[in-house]
């Protein structure tokens, strides 16, 4: 699915719509006893639009960026690499993107001081979706299996440490690289066994290529021990440093937003299917009841709040990282995410 420049520019207005429902003036001279213009941002997703962005969509709609004194217009990058880049290089203030993207990039010499300020995804989506025709029902079964890697797919590599921590030999499994764009197809059609994805996306998708849903079995990693945290918001460090009350404003309607997403899917869906080109309504609504059942609404966002990390857990999803990962220099929690822009828990617990 893609965001076409009309949808973006959609976006765009609406990110720019206050409380009240009216539009921000483009340009307006003050006067006294005038509000403040509002900041105009930027904020790249790190893949085309879906239900994973209800809470900005939310955050939109309902006013809290225009709240907070915000116009946040929206881009659309190939991946979280790239978004990073925009963010390092200041072209983008803010961007949605895999933490572990993150760490890769933090760990190359003189990279950008980029930092996450607030994680959307608890747990992260990596999973391996398999057909149970073909003897798949749980992990274990996966050895004398085809797996499918789609090209950049970040999931495959905590799969190492998946493997090792359920005694699954690597070498009986055969990965085959493959186009993300074939990825589904080819489950579909018998070609594979199975596939390395996001559990929202693939699976969800193979269900509307016409795949039996109860043929489909969803072997999400968090499930078997994998430690690892998943989509979170970045900052530009020159924005951080020079507008930390900015940063701040944008975390809390991200909170508000996804607190808007909880209480009413079905109308966060027919926001995020109004901004996209071809979007189905039913398709956004269960890929968004997924991502906020398994990846956002975790028991550790139940119990400390939306947003941020434990430092221990933290380190143990490096350790599994690393299995597959050589750092040149392994990093620490504060390296890569920072907490400073997140309000006191009790702004932080869902509603």
């Amino acid at each position: 699915m893609q965001v076409s420049r009309t949808t973006v520019l959609r976006w765009i207005l609406a990110g720019m719509i206050g409380l009240s429902g009216g539009v921000w003036p483009a340009v307006t001279p003050l006067r006294a006893g005038d509000a403040p213009q509002p900041l105009t941002i930027q904020f790249t997703l790190d893949r085309p639009l879906d239900a994973a962005a209800a809470p900005f969509v939310m955050a939109s709609a309902g006013g809290l960026f225009g709240a907070e004194g915000l116009a946040v217009g929206t881009n659309v990058a190939t991946s979280s690499a790239d978004a990073i880049a925009r963010v390092a290089d200041g072209s983008s203030d803010f961007a949605l993107v895999d933490i572990n993207a993150l760490i890769r990039f933090r760990d190359k010499p003189d990279a950008a001081p980029v930092k996450a300020v607030f994680v959307l995804f608890n747990q992260a989506p990596y999973a391996i979706i398999a057909r149970k025709s073909r003897g798949i029902r749980a992990l274990a079964d996966m050895e004398g299996k085809s797996l499918g890697v789609a090209e950049g797919d970040l999931s495959v590599r905590l799969w190492p440490a998946v493997a090792r921590q359920n005694g699954i030999q690597l070498a009986s499994v055969k990965q085959n690289i493959i186009s993300a764009a074939v990825r589904e197809p080819m489950l579909s059609a018998g070609q594979i066994d199975a596939v390395t994805g996001f559990s929202y996306l693939s699976a969800i998708n193979l269900r509307d290529r016409g795949v039996p849903a109860d043929d489909l079995a969803v072997l999400r990693f968090a499930g078997y021990g994998c430690e690892a945290y998943g989509f979170a918001v970045i900052a530009s460090p020159r924005l951080a440093a020079a507008k930390p009350d900015t940063v701040k404003g944008f975390v809390r309607a991200v909170i508000g937003g996804t607190n808007l997403a909880v209480k009413d899917p079905a109308r966060a869906a027919s926001e995020v299917v109004s901004r996209m080109d071809g979007g189905s309504r039913d398709l956004e609504l269960e890929r968004l009841g997924a991502i906020l059942r398994d990846n956002i609404l975790t028991s550790e966002v139940k119990r400390n709040g939306l947003g941020g990390i434990e430092p221990e857990r933290f380190e143990r999803s490096l350790d599994q990282l690393a299995e597959d990962v050589k750092f040149q220099k392994r990093p620490r929690a504060v390296d890569i995410f920072d907490d400073q822009f997140l309000p006191p828990i009790d702004g932080r617990l869902v509603n």
